[in-house]
This record gives structure tokens, sequence and C-alpha cells, in this order.
């Protein structure tokens, strides 16, 4: 699987649209398994999204995406910013490890930066 963090310098008045539009800018439903996951933050409105290709989707069910959210809202209105974008990545690394597991002929397919834009 394939987790990115996109950082969106403007706000965002629906954060799934705008997450959904990154996906496909950042190439990330090009991956062989259909396994990318998106977290979409846009700190200037205060709001994000966490989005997965639809192989992730199909493995999980919206109460995954439900709960992680929730999980990370806690912390970030906590104010612990660093510690929602870990809960994140760590929660969609854990699903990904577990329904697609890692093969031998596995590849990076995606680059592993924090994009901002």
């Amino acid at each position: 699987g394939e987790i990115r963090v996109f950082v969106s310098r403007k706000s965002a008045q629906d954060p799934v649209a705008e997450a959904t539009k990154q996906f496909a800018r950042l190439g990330m439903e090009k991956t062989r398994g259909r396994n990318g996951v998106l977290i979409f933050v846009a700190p200037a409105s205060r709001s994000f999204a966490v989005i997965g290709d639809t192989a992730v989707h199909n493995k999980c069910g919206q109460e995954f995406w439900t709960r992680l959210t929730a999980d990370m809202t806690g912390l970030f209105k906590a104010g612990d910013f660093t510690g929602g974008l870990i809960k994140g990545i760590e929660a969609a690394g854990v699903l990904l490890a577990s329904h697609f597991p890692r093969q031998a002929d596995d590849i990076d397919e995606l680059p592993n930066d924090v994009v901002e834009g």
C-alpha cells in the first residue's frame, strides 16, 4: 500500500472533494493494487480528509474511515497536530499491512515526501 500526506496552503470548504482532486493529481489511483491512501490537511480552514483508493475502501468500509477521522479530530482539537497525523498514518499502515501484505516483488510506487500545494 501507499500512504501520502498532502498539506494545502489554501482553505478547503469541502476537504473530501479537495482530497479527491489531489488524489487524482498525484496519480495515486495508478498503484498496482489500487491501495493508495491520502491524508489531506488544510490548516487554514482547520479541515482534513482521509481517502483511499477502491481496493482499500472495499476492504475496510466506511466504518474504518469514520473511526479514523474521529480519532484524528480528537488529537487535532487537543492541539496535537503531529500526533493526529501520526495516528492517521499508523492506522492506515496497519490496515494496508493486514489486507495488502508486502510481496517479494513490491516496489515503492509513489514518492514518500509530504506534498504541499
